[in-house]
């Protein structure tokens, strides 16, 4: 089974970082994602969904550091439900994104691709933290022919092409 989620968004917030008592870090942060389209009427329509994401140990004191409102970031996690009570013992539900890989993205200048800036990804997080890597990695393409990223495979193969 897969639980695999992939966004590209704009920071809403800058993270909220805290610590727990035995040090270990997690931040949390919305990212924002648009979709545009045309309505009935030919008109286009720009639809916004809202996405809260937490970002554990390294990746969360990075995310301290980099990233701040507005940015352009790429995460890639896993999606998670949980269930809390508030102040008034209401129980109240929440759907999150625990990010595993996290890379800033900036416009390049008098266009609209993107590059990516040396954020983390679970490749150059130190080995304590740093997931399974039997699978092959990926990382965001720069293809300025579009205006969204592609993700690449980069398998170890040595294919002649």
């Amino acid at each position: 089974m897969i639980n695999k989620v992939i966004l590209v968004g704009n920071l809403g917030k800058d993270p909220e970082v805290r610590r727990l008592e035995s040090g270990t870090a997690v931040a949390k942060f919305p990212i924002a994602t648009n979709e545009n389209y045309k309505d009935k009427n030919g008109e286009w329509q720009k639809n916004t969904e809202w996405h809260d994401i937490v970002a554990w140990r390294y990746h969360a004191e990075m995310a301290e550091r980099d990233l701040k409102k507005g940015k352009l970031v790429y995460v890639e996690g896993k999606l998670t439900h949980r269930k809390y009570q508030d102040k008034d013992g209401n129980d109240r539900y929440i759907t999150e994104i625990v990010a595993n890989v996290l890379k800033l993205l900036e416009r390049r200048e008098g266009g609209s691709s993107f590059t990516t800036n040396n954020f983390p990804s679970e490749e150059s997080a130190p080995a304590a933290v740093a997931n399974d890597n039997s699978a092959p990695s990926t990382s965001v393409d720069t293809d300025s022919s579009s205006a969204e990223p592609t993700i690449v495979d980069q398998a170890d193969d040595d294919l002649p092409f």
